[in-house]
């Protein structure tokens, strides 16, 4: 599918729209797939490894916040 690849920068906000995009995608492919569309799984196989690629190449998320629930679960835990 990406014979020549080229880099690209887009924004986190845009890759999330891409990406909500190809589950949609997904989801439709899926259902012509079901009904015997053999172009429509190999196509949600695409979309899928495409979705694969995004997810492991995201920016991993940062946490800002303490995980204070887990204090809390230990706490109550230990008595």
């Amino acid at each position: 599918m990406f014979d020549n690849k080229q880099k690209l920068e887009i924004s986190q906000d845009e890759l999330a729209l891409i990406e909500a995009a190809l589950h949609t995608q997904s989801k439709i492919l899926s259902v012509q797939a079901s009904a015997g569309g053999s172009k429509a799984l190999g196509r949600l196989n695409e979309v899928k490894r495409v979705l694969s690629a995004i997810a492991q190449q995201r920016a991993p998320e940062t946490r800002t916040k303490p995980a204070w629930g887990g204090l809390f679960r230990m706490a109550r835990l230990l008595g």
